[in-house]
């Protein structure tokens, strides 16, 4: 039988608010969920109990509504429960929004005749019909998470400050993610030419022609995307500190000073005259992909690599509620997954932290391993216990 009960009958809408929400959860050998169904409405879900019982999970199942590979980034053959029937996953889902109740349908389809995942590939059905993978999810839902792992992003390299990026930037403009994926495409066929050797200067000039359409589109939506959001961050009083963001990359860096279409005339041929360096690294050296997010402390200017532990933290939370609130300006507030965040915070924090999601009127779904964290949202959120791959509705 499902957990909880059914979604609340206005879906998308309450009050004045317009919100994403999950009101209908089933996943099959996801993770350590052999089986689950869960029925919500569409306020905050908060999920406890100890660590290693499958709460983090739930969440990732979640983010797999979005674009992209979930919130661990995780292979997609890594996912599948140990122990289960088949090398296949599967979560299924109604999300409420705009345009109102959804069906999403997503997981691994192990092809025939495979013995890992490398074969395998991800399926994704929107209202029961297939969709052209991952990315068209952006259409449907608006999904942003904050995670344990990501508070050490600013004394990383700049691979998950990017990735980071790239997640705010998609609840913005869904259609980043294609552009995205579409730059990554070509390269890797550019680089495949380039490790083989003797390739068509033609077919190379193709490939680096889409690089550089789809490039500038991915930088130009990146410095629009942080453009909107530190508009939004400076007119904003909020508990957490103001960032000050930034996206250095060459062509970030040339867009900031040319128009687009001399930015993409730039990049083809820079590609083109880079052929025997690329060749030489096994990879393209310059490009969108190697781009990196800057942010800094307002008030103490310092860099955020160079702030607190917890300054970080905060700063993050703040970057995140940010991207929520102009999310929720601009279309319906998003889904946020919040995964242990409330614990680390001291009480004024915390207390500001549920203040401003239910602020957004945004269904969060928040985990950690003390109820108590929680007591201050009360009757106002929807409790569950987590044991075991289990649910158990709180009283």
């Amino acid at each position: 039988m499902p957990v909880g009960g059914p979604a609340i009958p206005d879906a998308g809408r309450e009050g004045n608010v317009m919100r994403y929400a999950v009101t209908r959860l089933r996943l099959a050998d996801f993770r350590n969920y052999a089986r689950l169904a869960l029925d919500v409405d569409e306020r905050t879900v908060v999920l406890t109990g100890d660590n290693g019982m499958g709460k983090t999970n739930l969440l990732e199942a979640i983010s797999y509504l979005a674009p992209g590979r979930g919130l661990r980034g995780a292979k997609l053959a890594e996912v599948t429960r140990i122990g289960g029937a088949g090398r296949g996953w599967s979560v299924a889902a109604t999300v409420t929004g705009p345009e109102g109740a959804r069906a999403i349908g997503t997981g691994l389809q192990p092809r025939p005749g495979q013995d890992g995942g490398g074969g395998d590939r991800r399926v994704v059905h929107i209202d029961r019909q297939p969709a052209g993978g991952p990315a068209a999810l952006g259409d449907v839902a608006r999904v942003i998470w904050l995670t344990p792992q990501m508070d050490r992003i600013f004394g990383e390299g700049p691979s998950p400050r990017r990735r980071f990026l790239d997640r705010l930037v998609v609840a913005l403009n869904p259609g980043h993610g294609r552009e995205v994926s579409a730059y990554e495409r070509a390269m890797r066929e550019r680089n495949r030419l380039l490790a083989e050797g003797g390739a068509d200067p033609a077919w190379l000039g193709a490939l680096e022609a889409r690089m550089a359409a789809h490039g500038v589109a991915v930088a130009a939506a990146r410095l629009d995307g942080i453009h909107r959001l530190q508009a939004g961050m400076e007119v904003t009083v909020s508990a957490f500190p103001l960032a000050v963001l930034d996206v250095s990359g060459v062509l970030e860096d040339v867009l900031k000073s040319r128009p687009a279409v001399e930015a993409e005339d730039w990049f083809r041929d820079r590609l083109a005259a880079g052929r025997h360096r690329d060749a030489a690294a096994g990879r393209a050296v310059e490009g969108p992909h190697t781009s990196d997010l800057r942010v800094h402390h307002a008030t103490t200017g310092m860099a955020a690599e160079l702030c607190s532990t917890g300054e970080q933290k905060a700063l993050l939370i703040g970057i995140t509620l940010a991207s929520a609130r102009l999310v929720a300006a601009e279309s319906a507030a998003p889904i946020l997954l919040l995964d242990e965040v409330a614990a680390h915070l001291d009480e004024r924090r915390r207390a500001a932290l549920f203040q401003e999601i239910e602020g957004l009127g945004a269904q969060a779904w928040l985990t950690g391993t003390d109820t108590a964290v929680f007591a201050a949202l009360g009757g106002r959120v929807q409790f569950y216990s987590v044991a075991d791959g289990l649910l158990h509705e709180a009283a």
